[in-house]
């Protein structure tokens, strides 16, 4: 047995990455997938995603497709802005305060809720390690991140990743003053970063 040819050429245009729904949209039941993965043709991911066998999975990239409201932050920001060179062993995101989470996604990831109208606020794109785009908060919102959760944090993560963040030649101090404001933690930030910078 051979996969479809289309759902080949799907799964190749989308990282080695195909969704029940587009399946259902290419015209094929769903009971198909579950075929392909008896074959030993695909293999399941997540909670309607699957990939091919041999492919490595890029687990932040699977987590982002669950919801497009989905914003990498915290530990896992760090990462992706480049502050810390750790992988977090769960992945921790925020989505606004109006949706939910995914129930897929319940038990494999830390979310965090934020009010609607704070959201935005440093969302950007980044790479994960694989090449595909997440979305992220920046360097300046994920400071604020970890000091209005600091004692959800390990120490050493978290004095990494101010000292990593003072360091960095990228680091936007007039724009973090900006988001700090807005998120009432500029005292304490200023308190970090003064020894620092």
């Amino acid at each position: 047995m051979e996969l479809n040819k289309e759902i080949l050429a799907t799964l190749q245009a989308g990282n080695n990455i195909i969704s029940s729904k587009q399946v259902q949209e290419l015209g094929f039941s769903k009971n198909l997938l579950s075929i392909y993965v008896r074959e030993g043709l695909l293999v399941r991911i997540r909670q309607g995603f699957y990939t091919l066998p041999d492919s490595i999975e890029d687990d932040m990239y699977t987590l982002s497709l669950s919801s497009p409201k989905i914003v990498f932050s915290h530990q896992s920001a760090l990462y992706l802005n480049g502050i810390s060179d750790r992988t977090p062993f769960e992945h921790i995101i925020t989505m606004p305060s109006d949706t939910r989470i995914p129930s897929s996604l319940k038990g494999k990831c830390i979310c965090h809720y934020v009010k609607p109208e704070l959201y935005n606020f440093g969302l950007e794109q980044r790479k994960t390690i694989f090449g595909n785009t997440v979305n992220c908060y920046n360097s300046e919102r994920t400071i604020c991140n970890l000091v209005r959760s600091r004692s959800q944090i390990d120490e050493e993560t978290f004095l990494a990743g101010i000292k990593n963040y003072a360091q960095s030649k990228n680091k936007d101090l007039r724009l973090l003053g900006s988001y700090a404001d807005k998120f009432h933690v500029l005292p304490k930030v200023r308190d970090f970063l003064g020894v620092l910078v």
